[in-house]
This record gives C-alpha cells, sequence and structure tokens, in this order.
C-alpha cells in the first residue's frame, strides 16, 4: 500500500487527483495539502472534491504529510517548491511534480532534492500528451526547414501562467527534431513590425478563455501543404490519472531528476 500526499489538493488538479483515487485501491491518502489561507482548510477533501467524505481533512501541514507519506504528488504554484524541497531534504520521498513555471532557483532546488530521492518533474503527464510530444519531435526531424513550426494552446481565463508548459514542452520537443535549442529560435507571440519570419523559428502562443481545460496544436506549414497535430483535453482526468500510475513508477525508481520520457520511454 503506497500511503500518498497531494499538495495542492484544494486546487483543480488536486480535486481531479482526489476523485481519481478511487481507481487506485493500492493508494492510501494520507495528507491534502493546500496554502495556509485556502478558504476551504479543514473542510473534508474528498467532500470538497466532490469524491465523497475521505477523513482527510485540507491542511497546511506539509511537514507532516512528509514524514507520513510514502510519495508525494505535487500540482502546487510554483513558489511553494522551494519550501518543499526544504522538507525533502530532510526527509527524503518520491516527489512528483506537475508545477511549472519554475524560475532557476526553483529548478536549482529541485535538482538538488533529486541527488537523494527520485524526483519527476513534468508539464503533462497524459498519455496523449506525450504521444504527442514523441510524434512532434519524429516530425521536426523528418520534415525540411521549410515547415514553419507554430504552437498554439488555449487554457481557461484563470490559468496564471503563459504560455503553458506543455506547449513549451512540444516546441521543446520539435526543437530535439531539428537539433536546435528552443532558447535560440522560441518567439512568443508577435506584435507590430517583425520582419520575415526566420526559417528556424518555432512560434508560441497562448490563448486564454472560458472554461477550456488545455487545447494544444502544432503546425508544421510548408509550401503548399500544413500538417497540424492537435490534442483537445476534455477533463482533467486524463493529467490525474497519469500522474497516479506515474507515483508508481516513480516510488520504485533510485534517486535522479526523471522525466515523462523515462516513464514512457517508446515514445
Amino acid at each position: 500500500m503506497l500511503k500518498l500526499a497531494i499538495f495542492g489538493a484544494g486546487g483543480r488538479m488536486g480535486g481531479s487527483l482526489l476523485r481519481d483515487l478511487a481507481q487506485f485501491p493500492d493508494y492510501t491518502l494520507v495528507a491534502a495539502i493546500d496554502r495556509a489561507d485556502h478558504p476551504a482548510q479543514g473542510q473534508d477533501s474528498g467532500l470538497l472534491a466532490g469524491a465523497g467524505a475521505n477523513g482527510i481533512p485540507l491542511s497546511a501541514d506539509a511537514a507532516a504529510a512528509v514524514r507520513e507519506a510514502d510519495a508525494i504528488i505535487d500540482f502546487t504554484f510554483h513558489t511553494s517548491v522551494p519550501g518543499t524541497a526544504a522538507l525533502l531534504r530532510e526527509t527524503p520521498r518520491p516527489w512528483l511534480i506537475g508545477t511549472t513555471a519554475l524560475d532557476a532557483a526553483e529548478r536549482a532546488a529541485v535538482e538538488d532534492i533529486a541527488r537523494v530521492a527520485p524526483v519527476l518533474l513534468a508539464s503533462n503527464m497524459s498519455l496523449g500528451i506525450n504521444l504527442l510530444a514523441g510524434l512532434i519531435r519524429r516530425a521536426a526531424a523528418i520534415l525540411p526547414p521549410g515547415y514553419d513550426i507554430e504552437v498554439v494552446e488555449m487554457h481557461h481565463r484563470h490559468k496564471k501562467d503563459a504560455p503553458s508548459g506543455t506547449a513549451i514542452t512540444l516546441a521543446e520537443a520539435a526543437a530535439e527534431g531539428r537539433k536546435l535549442a528552443l532558447d535560440d529560435v522560441a518567439c512568443y507571440g508577435r506584435h507590430g513590425v517583425t520582419g520575415e519570419r526566420d526559417a528556424d523559428t518555432i512560434a508560441i502562443h497562448a490563448l486564454r478563455g472560458g472554461d477550456v481545460v488545455g487545447d494544444h496544436t502544432v503546425i508544421f506549414a510548408g509550401d503548399g501543404e500544413r500538417i497540424e497535430f492537435t490534442h483537445k483535453a476534455s477533463s482533467r482526468q486524463c493529467f490525474s490519472s497519469g500522474a497516479l500510475r506515474t507515483i508508481r513508477w516513480l516510488a520504485a525508481q533510485p534517486a535522479g531528476l526523471y522525466s515523462m520520457k523515462d516513464v514512457l520511454p517508446s515514445v
């Protein structure tokens, strides 16, 4: 029985994880963690998620959660990552991180913990998105530079970061296929007189509105034809069930920093 703590349990992804736990009878929820000022602090986390009472209240006691859990699933805001890392430095645990928009210091904190515990950092844990990334990598390697690459993503109005971590992951896959560094060729939107498009450019565009869970399209536009790869998430279940499957894999690994390419090497 794997004892899990969910960090960010009061958020959208946290709720989806709590609802999906019923599909994993070999897991036991021991803690549901969110920020101290979350308005639902103290409420039953299962009822909060619409999954039925589970007897685990929403709490801000991350230290106690780390001590009690066998593994951590983390979908918090990126600024909480260093604090969790400090706890895991004292009590190493497998740490699955779905948090995006990490800055350099936050990324360094994650890498530090990977020296003493298995850590997986991924922008998206759905099978479909990771299959898509593999297809994009292959398409970018096969198609010549005359096929311009544009990435378009859309999310709900409440999403705080742009572009999405998934859009960046897909753009990175395209850059890898072309044997380029994304930082050297990325273009984040366009405005004004930008001049002609450079052949190596990989552009990323972020749309926000409504309740869109997550739409991602990668376009390869050539002369006379256009190839589009699209993934549309109709619910967060594809992300949460992917995370719950992945934590089992991660808990069996030695210390190190992993990605979804390690979990799904065939893609």
